[in-house]
């Protein structure tokens, strides 16, 4: 059954491959050694306002984007890499005003004989306001 994304057609921003160390994993040894995440973000942008003016204000700063996002992952300490990555979709929703965003955070090794696992996640603003209840 093919899914429709939240991400419309347009312009994004993204960073891939950004690394952090964090408590994640509910194994007891995990809860007592900081693992490396990666983590790779997809965000709306709209790049023609930003190329007219040659602004940084007129488009997402994705330097803020990635010191929020580790800063808020290094000082997380969640189970499941379920949890991490919904938490930071809602975040960066909330603080950045984003209409959606998609993340794949990955554990490298959590897996013997698999390079990585983890998860793949879109959030909108309709999620943001569910969550808020």
């Amino acid at each position: 059954m093919h899914q429709e994304t939240l991400s419309p057609p347009g312009d994004h921003i993204f960073l891939r491959g950004l690394t952090a160390e964090c408590i994640i994993g509910f194994i007891d040894w995990e809860r007592r050694v900081k693992q490396t995440v990666v983590i790779d973000l997809e965000l709306p942008v709209d790049c023609r306002r930003a190329s007219s003016s040659d602004d940084v204000a007129d488009t997402v700063d994705y330097k803020r984007v990635a010191k929020r996002v580790l800063a808020y992952i290094e000082a997380s300490e969640f189970k499941l890499v379920e949890t991490l990555a919904h938490r930071l979709a809602l975040l960066l929703l909330e603080e950045f005003g984003l209409d959606w965003v998609r993340i794949c955070l990955n554990k490298p090794g959590a897996i013997r004989n698999s390079r990585d696992v983890g998860v793949l996640i879109e959030r909108s603003r309709a999620d943001l306001a569910a969550a808020r209840g």
